[in-house]
């Protein structure tokens, strides 16, 4: 089939994934310790697991003949990019990654990288979330990342103080009730 028709790209920039959140210009990309192994173990179960056996069913497929109409084919080179982009998109974000372990955390009473956090809004509320790098976000249960709007208002505040959050809805006050670092 003549590439015209196909609707892929040819170029190396696809490391943008839907999931990742690009890092404000001139920071660091900071991850707790769980963070980085997790995103380690991803690469290396993609390069030594995944990949081999998708280019395993890919050559199998090759080997049939006509590549034109062979879905294992097709589908197998499809999920080949998907996998070195995913490949190429981990590779940078370690590269670029500064281990942070929150439980060296000297002031432990002050909220930094790495703290989980128990606050409560104006309705009474409590929520507790704990900060985490832009690739450990995960908001519904209840890690967030550093640069996000709520972890900004809670850096460098401590038990007992109240700050200020700014939303769309307006402004916001949240009452720090409690800051713990892992042991």
């Amino acid at each position: 089939m003549n590439k015209a028709f196909v609707k892929e790209s040819d170029q190396e920039d696809d490391d943008d994934l839907p999931q990742a959140q690009a890092l404000p210009a001139g920071t660091k990309n900071y991850m707790t310790p769980g963070g980085y192994e997790r995103l380690r173990g991803e690469l290396t179960h993609l390069m030594n697991v995944e990949r081999p056996s998708v280019v395993q069913v890919v050559s199998w497929a090759a080997s049939n003949g006509d590549r034109s109409e062979n879905g294992d084919y097709l589908y197998g080179k499809k999920r080949l990019r998907e996998i070195d982009r995913r490949m190429r998109f981990l590779t940078k974000r370690l590269d670029i990654a500064e281990v942070v372990d929150p439980a060296a955390q000297p002031n432990r009473d002050q909220v930094f990288f790495g703290a989980t956090v128990l606050y409560s809004d104006k309705a009474g509320t409590e929520h507790s979330v704990t900060i985490v790098g832009v690739d450990e976000a995960e908001p519904l249960a209840g890690k967030i990342s550093w640069i996000s709007p709520v972890a900004r208002a809670l850096i460098k505040a401590k038990e007992g103080d109240t700050v200020v959050l700014r939303t769309p809805g307006g402004i916001e006050e949240l009452d720090i009730l409690e800051v713990r670092y892992p042991e």
